[in-house]
């Protein structure tokens, strides 16, 4: 166990030797240090909550991957995720919003961070209908599938696997969602909501679009092994895993300056728990986890449709982060237990079989 998060840790020394260099630059007193690193570890812990359900489904795609994109995704892919996300996309918003450049936005977010979180808070709403509208489509397209043979909450999942024969079924579901929650925002918000869960539903279409281009035809190889489509297809679900990762952040990045708005703090402490995401990703590949228990990943998947309902919803209601990690950990530690139940139930049986009625 100790291996897959060794690389973690020492990360996290890093992490919290910075935030005490920090704390003692922004307070020069202990209290004040102490302050700055307990906002790092909690920071930490959030967004571990937050994105548990993140690693399980990174595990459903990187388990089929090509060895070669596999090793990008996380090396590459971390640097995306804790410097892409976590320091420059907040950057970048405030930059957007503020009509300021790279080098501006920087120095107000160091100079003046109570106007930084201002506008970053402003921005909520698009964020809300970008990250929900992309989500939203992960979440139903895992249960509308025809070849779904394997159902956690059955009386649920078998309707949907049904469903799945309509067209574009789970397009219309997200607009009508999209247009309802608009109908109780005001005008203005309305139209940016609806424009960024537009915009969330098409960056999802065109990870697939991309992927369906990029696949070759199976082939055979002397050996008798299938090649063509995982290797040809690496780079389009590089970028499904990264979007993904971006959905999953957004409210991490936006529920952290609920305890500060000091941007490097956020960037230390929620890089922390990106790392933490990433070995607990690498851990479920190696160790085929998610193959010995059967419904591990339903429960993701429902994690990610609540998390997706709940941040298209926050652009009217408040919600608060911890109701959202406990509704993500509930499912998936939930789908655990009915899994661990199935095999004590069916030792013999493939974890892959038939589905049996829960």
């Amino acid at each position: 166990m100790f291996q897959f998060f060794k690389g973690s840790l020492v990360f996290t020394v890093i992490c919290v030797a910075l935030g005490a260099w920090l704390g003692w630059s922004m307070t020069g007193s202990v209290a004040g240090t102490l302050g700055v690193l307990w906002i790092v570890l909690v920071l930490g812990v959030l967004e571990i909550s937050l994105s548990f359900d993140n690693a399980v489904v990174n595990a459903s795609v990187l388990k089929d991957m090509d060895e070669i994109w596999r090793r990008r995704f996380l090396t590459w892919g971390i640097l995306i995720a804790v410097f892409g996300m976590r320091i420059i996309f907040p950057v970048v918003i405030v930059a957007i919003a503020a009509s300021l450049g790279p080098i501006e936005a920087v120095r107000l977010a160091a100079s003046d961070p109570e106007q930084y979180q201002r506008i970053i808070t402003g921005a909520h709403i698009g964020i809300a209908g970008f990250g929900g509208a992309f989500l939203g489509m992960v979440g139903l397209n895992f249960f509308f599938d025809s070849d779904k043979d394997v159902h956690w909450i059955g009386v649920v999942e078998r309707q949907l696997t049904k469903l799945s024969s309509v067209d574009a079924i789970a397009i219309a579901i997200l607009l009508s969602a999209l247009y309802g929650i608009s109908t109780m925002l005001d005008p203005a918000d309305a139209f940016t909501f609806v424009i960024a869960g537009i915009f969330g539903l098409l960056a999802y279409i065109a990870v697939q679009a991309v992927n369906s281009l990029l696949e070759a035809p199976e082939q055979v190889d002397s050996a008798g092994n299938v090649t063509g489509i995982v290797v040809r297809s690496g780079f389009a679900s590089f970028l499904y895993l990264e979007l993904l990762d971006s959905s999953f952040s957004f409210d991490g990045v936006i529920g952290a300056f609920a305890l500060t708005n000091n941007i490097f703090i956020i960037a230390l402490g929620l890089g922390i728990g990106a790392m933490f995401v990433r070995s607990m990703t690498i851990m479920l590949v190696e160790k085929g986890t998610l193959a010995q228990y059967r419904f591990l990943e339903h429960g993701a998947f429902w994690a990610i449709l609540a998390l997706s309902a709940i941040m298209l919803l926050s652009a009217r209601f408040h919600i608060p982060e911890t109701i959202t990690g406990l509704i993500g950990a509930a499912f998936i530690v939930t789908a655990l237990w009915r899994s661990v139940r199935w095999n004590r139930a069916n030792p013999s049986l493939d974890v892959h079989a038939v589905d049996v009625k829960p």
